[in-house]
């Protein structure tokens, strides 16, 4: 299954100070600032927040140890590059980042982020400080995309669950162990078909995907924002693309390295493989799991955890292979999220969380209790 990947990376001075400096960061790589830039064996880009760089591979691939070497090729060039003057970081939120701290990019596209902030009003977590990793997964047909759609958006609780990566917010570990999710899934509120609680409905042709969406456009068009109708305004944990044919999964928070994304790319490929999976598929059902995901990680689901990557192990490729068994080990000791909210409850070293953190990025090692593999 051919598989593309966006990863999102926090911009850091000394003492993880966030930096809204992509701007400056994108000119002094390629004397601009303007499409997607190359950076070592991948690409880069700016993102709505000026402290955050996403870094996507050079193409899409069918084996995720392809897209591993060009990501972490861009990764270590970005080091090289700047040394301790900029310092990547993963997780889904910058773990101290104030909302005074945050800045909004301010080279163009200016159109789209005025409406929407005049709806939503964007100066908040769920808008200025979220890191995901999103998975696009193609499809090559009708059926293929409603299969794939269906079949994805009954894994979001236990996507959530393993790649939970959030528990700090402005400093402090309040609880969850997704934050992410929890601010973005209320930052369009107004409109609440545009995100849909993160689970959405499931669909039964390419019409009906349209026609949900266009009621959605009629929202928008309504509040004067007709600007926003694109395929892109969705915001479910698992959307459609037209203009790219693949299934975007958002639900995902950035891990700390390369290859823990992989990892998960990896479940939830063989998971869209297997044949017969033992999921739930009332949407009801799945809001409170995914809840309890957001709250909990993988506290709670271990069995199901459990029985999922069975079959996902039956299913996988030798390529997948090399990657799941992180994700046993995240199933059975606690996503990352609960991993450091676990340290911090310990230790309250929130600094040496983060250094070991940007470490565990330029090593390309995955951190596991109370240090790296």
């Amino acid at each position: 299954m051919k598989t593309g990947t966006e990863h999102e990376y926090s911009l850091n001075g000394p003492g993880f100070v966030p930096l809204p400096e992509s701007d400056r960061v994108l000119a002094e790589i390629a004397g601009s600032w303007d499409g997607e830039i190359p950076l070592g064996g991948a690409k880069t880009c700016k993102e709505l927040q000026k402290h955050v760089l996403e870094v996507i591979p050079l193409h899409p691939s069918t084996r995720l140890s392809d897209l591993e070497f060009s990501v972490q090729g861009g990764v270590r060039e970005f080091s090289r590059r700047f040394g301790d003057r900029y310092r990547l970081l993963g997780l889904g939120m910058h773990p101290t980042l104030t909302l005074d701290q945050a800045r909004v990019w301010d080279h163009g596209e200016g159109e789209y982020y005025e409406a929407y902030d005049r709806l939503f009003s964007i100066r908040q977590h769920g808008w200025l400080n979220i890191q995901a990793l999103q998975v696009n997964l193609e499809y090559t047909n009708e059926e293929r995309l409603v299969s794939l759609h269906n079949r994805t958006r009954c894994l979001i609780p236990y996507l959530v669950a393993v790649s939970a990566a959030s528990p700090f917010v402005e400093g402090k570990a309040p609880g969850p162990v997704d934050n992410r999710l929890l601010f973005y899934r209320e930052n369009q509120a107004r409109i609440p078909a545009i995100c849909n609680g993160i689970v959405p409905d499931p669909i039964s042709s390419v019409a009906d995907y349209r026609e949900r969406l266009s009621g959605v456009y009629a929202e928008l068009r309504s509040l004067g924002a007709g600007i926003l109708c694109e395929e892109w305004v969705a915001s479910a944990g698992v959307i459609v693309r037209f203009s790219r044919p693949c299934i975007e999964i958002k639900a995902i928070d950035e891990q700390e390295c390369v290859f823990s994304d992989m990892a998960l790319c990896a479940f939830v490929r063989a998971l869209a493989r297997a044949r017969d999976l033992p999921i739930e598929e009332d949407r009801d059902s799945l809001v409170a799991m995914t809840e309890s995901a957001i709250r909990s990680g993988t506290a709670g689901l271990e069995d199901e955890l459990a029985a999922l990557y069975r079959r996902a192990a039956k299913a996988a490729n030798a390529d997948e292979r090399r990657y799941l068994p992180l994700v046993r080990e995240r199933i059975e000791n606690g996503s990352l999220g609960q991993v450091l909210a676990e340290r911090f409850r310990d230790t309250g070293d929130l600094q040496g969380i983060m250094n070991d953190l940007a470490m565990c990025l330029v090593e390309n090692r995955p951190y596991v209790g109370n240090g790296v593999v």
